[in-house]
Order: C-alpha cells, then structure tokens, then sequence
C-alpha cells in the first residue's frame, strides 16, 4: 500500500520543516494514502541544539513539552480521520553520544509510542546533514577524509543498532549527502564496505526494517537511501534476508509521498519484489508480538505487483 514509516510537520518540527500536523494528514489522505507514520523528533540536551533552536531560545524542557503536545495532537487526528487513513505514532531518534540512550528510554516511559525510526544524524556529536560546513567539521575529527568519516558513521549507527534495535532503521547511508560524491560506490573503500555489511547483517538478525526513504531523490540525488548496490539481489541487503518499507520523510505537505513513483521503479532494478509496513493489531490479530515495547505493532508485506495497482499510483499516473 502507498505508506510512509518516517514524516514531519512545522507544527513540531519548526526548524526545518513546515505546514501543520493536520495539513500534512489531509495531504495524505488527498495522494490516497492508506498508512501514515508520524515521527517527530526526540528532545535533545541543549548541547545539541542546532543553530535555530539554540536563536530561538528552545530548551531541553521545551522540546520535552513539544514531544508531548505532538503526542496529544497526534492522538487526536487519528481519531478525527480514522475512517479514512491508517496513522501510527512514533518518533525519529538522534543517536548523538552515550547519553543519547536516556533521553530514548525517557521518551519510551513517557508516552506510548508504537515505534520508532533508529537514525544517525551526527559523527563525533557534529551534524553530518545539516550543511557542508558541519560536515567538513565532523570529517576533520574524524582523519580528514570522507572513507574515515563514513567508517566512524557506520561504527556510530552499530553502536545504536545493538543499543536499540528499532523496527525502522532510517536512511542507512545518509552520511553520503555532504560528502564530495555522494554517488561514490561503497565498494571503492573496503573498509566502508566491510561496515555496511556488517550493520546489515545485524539488522537482519534481529528483524528490523530498512526504509527506502525518498528524500535522497528530492536532494538532488539518483537513488534513495540506501543505494542500490547496497539493496541488489545477490548482493546485501535481499541476499541476507532483510525486509524494506517505504519512507517520504517528508517536510510538509509538499513532500507527502514525492518521488514514490521513481522509488517504486528503483525496486525492479535492484530486484525487490516485496515491501513491509508496520500496522497497528486489532482486537482479533493472531500475529506474535515482534517487540515488546511496541505490544500492538506488527509488521505487514505486500507485493510490489499489488503496490503499483493501489490508488495512490493510479490517480496519479
């Protein structure tokens, strides 16, 4: 089904995203969407607060009572539409430092999300897709070069992996948008290369999901998150087993579902034939819970055969 795993609003994201919550829902169900995942961001320490919060005077209180009016407003659109659209509540994670693991764990006791999307958006507690001024400065940390700086992010995103296992793991290989090719093949830095596989590896064995997130596309480059040699068949991610789901991260009503269509035509080159969504169990689901810290999540598949047929697709071809 036409779905995404990982989406913002400037209603709870107002550095850099915008449109309300419910304008965003609304576009949604407009593009025949039938699953909607809500992400907002996890409170951070002030310490790492980017440029706009830290002008705007946020505090870590602050972005705590922001996660909890998300939760409430979120709430209460699912209710508003639920006759017209699927919606879980989650949160994306920023895995900075070790400290990092709290401030998740304060979010899981907080409020009763069903998920979460596992991301990295910092190296050495620097952004790495903020600007090309931050990344240059997490790469000087890190040796200098981009291979050393993309070791150090796939050895961050293993550490997060093993520390929390999500059922989502966001854009695998974001580290690429500000480095000097963000085309550049894996393959060329064996070492880079040995990480990915490793992570992968890990992801499969414990059953999360990899999204194919859109928004590398609308960055202005050819593929999505992750590439495809890391996806291809024979190859890393299908050939050990892994599952994918389908992410917009979307930024505002302008975003909802973009570049779906390019994603859906990346599946057959790289050889996927099935996606997953995560739904929401009701009262009569025989299926096994796959975490208990989400008790009424389970993971869903469809055939991209059946994907193409939905109306998403149809009304928009």
């Amino acid at each position: 089904m036409p779905f995404t795993h990982h989406s913002h609003s400037g209603q709870f994201c107002p550095g850099h995203a915008k449109n309300s919550l419910e304008e965003v829902i609304e576009t949604a169900i407009a593009k025949k969407m039938q699953l909607f995942c809500l992400t907002e961001h996890m409170p951070r320490h002030e310490q790492d607060f980017y440029p706009e919060e830290i002008e705007g005077g946020d505090t870590e209180a602050g972005l705590v009572a922001n996660e909890a009016a998300f939760f409430a407003e979120a709430s209460r659109l699912r209710d508003k539409y639920a006759d017209r659209i699927r919606i879980l509540i989650g949160f994306e994670i920023d895995w900075i430092r070790p400290e990092s693991l709290a401030l998740i764990q304060a979010s899981l006791a907080r409020l009763p999300f069903e998920f979460f999307v596992g991301s990295v958006h910092h190296v050495h507690t620097v952004p790495i897709d903020y600007d090309r001024e931050m990344y240059l400065k997490a790469r000087e940390i890190a040796g200098g070069t981009d291979e050393r700086l993309f070791e150090d992010y796939f050895d961050n995103q293993l550490d997060m992996l093993q520390k929390l296992r999500p059922l989502v793991v966001g854009h695998l290989d974001l580290i690429r948008l500000k480095s000097d090719d963000p085309e550049r093949s894996f393959t060329l830095w064996p070492g880079v290369w040995q990480k990915i596989c490793r992570n992968v590896d890990y992801i499969v064995q414990y059953g999360g999901l990899v999204e194919l997130n859109s928004a590398a596309l609308r960055k202005g480059m050819s593929e999505p998150y992750p590439k495809a040699e890391i996806c291809k068949v024979r190859k890393e991610i299908l050939a050990r087993g892994g599952r994918f789901c389908l992410s917009d991260d979307s930024h505002g009503v302008d975003q909802v579902g973009l570049n779906f269509h390019r994603v859906v035509d990346f599946l057959d080159t790289v050889g996927i034939k099935t996606l997953h969504h995560l739904q929401l169990a009701d009262a009569t689901s025989q299926s096994a819970v796959i975490d208990s810290r989400f008790p009424r999540t389970e993971i869903c598949s469809t055939s991209v055969e059946e994907l193409r047929k939905m109306a998403f697709f149809t009304a928009s071809a």
